[in-house]
């Protein structure tokens, strides 16, 4: 039996302005000239200010008659008492929000940096394969193995399913010697170790092509039959095994450690992949610190004037037939989609400077020296609180962006870190005892590098009572490998 009863819930739920600003925050700045076009063309309510300025004509004195002679100082002091000055005081790097920012006026730093033209890994492969006198059948035998490396240069496919691969995609019928014979003609490409299906198969084509001096014949066997034993230093075990003094062990170790683990790995590496733009820059002026944002995250935007006006239009028509209803409600869709994004826009740039300013004050003396160790302890929670804003809030934005200061650039979530207490009660940033672990390990005898248990006692007797594991938990962090691995000849 269907009944009707009135309950009352307390629910949260996002509106579709808040998701809107919340994905747009944690886009970072490199991205977020992408997004905005995506939104330009997919809105035409919504405009690019700079863009629109250059369609429209500028008019001077529109009222002004040119065979007018009494134009004169009168008629200027009476426009210039309806004129704003606030307009006209505008400063050039303040945008339609009110905020400063970093404006380049100069049309050159616009232009993209030119990437110059190369080949690709496995396009260079190809090409080495053109230039061989190959038969059609190991031609197409090559082009199946190059096509089968994987970005390291390694072949990870077993033979057999090579063969099968040709006999059901290219229709050709090989076996497994001519398989392996174009193989070798493979691993005989550049760079050197291309097509190895190992690790020390890698290195020993790598070494075989080089001139045999006694050396290299030592480097070859150690690679062959004690590999194990090398990677893990057992340095002692080698000199036994191999009758070599250490500086003859030293040779052969450094010419082992001039070969390329990944031969496929030297063209992975894009421009687009190394480049970082910073979101915020921070300068120091005599001991005061200047923060802006990059202008890039202020992007100037409007309201299409004639959807405006289309609609004014629409919606003051006395009878609306069923289509111009639809018209009107399109008209309006649009018009407020646009003004969400710009709100969107508007709120992210205050958000990243109000949470970049918080953490600038917080970090003060950290950004006018550059020093870790007057990096103070800070978690989100701190910046949190003193913006007013959630803790999802700031992390998103430390997660995405970097600041450029005069000591480098930096990702924000780089600033935060526990503490740590020491033997006198002060705390201090556990990046400050990562620094002098590092600073520890830098200036050890590498033939005896120091244990997790030593750099502990050396830090207890600096002042930092930390544990045993923790500090191994730092190391970790820092990619340093344990002691055994830190030896060197």
């Amino acid at each position: 039996m269907l009944r009707q009863n009135l309950q009352q819930k307390l629910l949260q739920k996002l509106s579709p302005q808040q998701i809107q600003f919340i994905k747009l925050l944690q886009v970072p700045t490199v991205s977020l000239d992408t997004r905005i076009k995506e939104e330009l063309e997919d809105n035409p309510a919504l405009e690019d200010l700079s863009l629109a300025n250059m369609n429209e004509p500028v008019e001077e004195y529109p009222d002004r008659d040119p065979e007018d002679d009494n134009f004169n100082q009168e008629d200027s002091q009476e426009s210039s008492d309806e004129f704003n000055v606030d307009d006209y005081l505008q400063d050039d790097n303040i945008n339609d929000y009110g905020s400063k920012y970093e404006q380049n006026g100069d049309d050159d730093d616009r232009k993209e940096i030119p990437i110059a033209v190369q080949s690709s890994f496995f396009e260079s492969l190809q090409a080495q394969l053109d230039l061989l006198p190959l038969s059609d059948k190991d031609f197409r035998i090559g082009q199946q193995l190059i096509g089968s490396l994987d970005d390291d240069g390694y072949l990870r496919r077993p033979v057999t399913s090579l063969v099968d691969d040709l006999a059901f995609s290219q229709n050709v019928f090989a076996e497994d010697e001519e398989v392996n014979e174009m193989l070798k003609v493979i691993q005989s490409f550049d760079p050197a170790g291309v097509g190895a299906r190992d690790l020390q198969e890698c290195l020993l084509i790598q070494l075989r092509k080089k001139d045999p001096n006694p050396i290299i014949q030592k480097a070859i066997m150690v690679v062959e039959d004690y590999l194990d034993e090398f990677t893990k230093k057992h340095y002692d075990k080698l000199e036994r095994s191999l009758n070599m003094d250490s500086e003859e062990l030293k040779e052969v170790v450094n010419e082992i450690l001039k070969l390329n683990p990944k031969p496929g790995d030297s063209n992975a590496v894009t421009t687009k992949q190394l480049q970082i733009i910073p979101d915020f820059h921070i300068s120091n002026n005599d001991g005061i610190l200047f923060l802006t944002l990059n202008s890039k995250n202020a992007p100037e935007l409007r309201v299409s004037r004639s959807y405006q006006d289309m609609f004014e239009h629409y919606d003051k028509t006395a009878e609306k037939d069923k289509k111009l209803k639809e018209a009107v409600q399109f008209v309006k869709q649009k018009l407020d989609s646009a003004k969400w994004f710009i709100d969107a826009i508007k709120q992210r740039q205050q958000t990243l400077l109000k949470t970049m300013k918080a953490i600038m004050d917080y970090q003060y003396e950290y950004f006018l020296t550059g020093d870790d160790k007057n990096l103070k302890p800070m978690i989100l929670k701190d910046i949190a609180d003193r913006i007013g804003m959630d803790i999802s809030t700031v992390s998103r934005v430390a997660n995405s962006k970097y600041v450029q200061t005069e000591f480098g650039t930096f990702l924000l979530k780089s600033f935060f870190s526990e503490a740590i207490q020491m033997d006198s009660g002060e705390e201090v940033s556990n990046k400050e005892v990562k620094k002098i672990l590092e600073e520890c390990i830098g200036k050890e005898d590498k033939r005896r590098p120091l244990a997790d248990e030593k750099l502990t006692e050396i830090l207890k007797e600096k002042g930092y009572n930390i544990a045993r594991r923790t500090v191994a938990k730092y190391r970790e962090a820092m990619n340093i490998p344990v002691a055994r691995l830190r030896k060197e000849l």
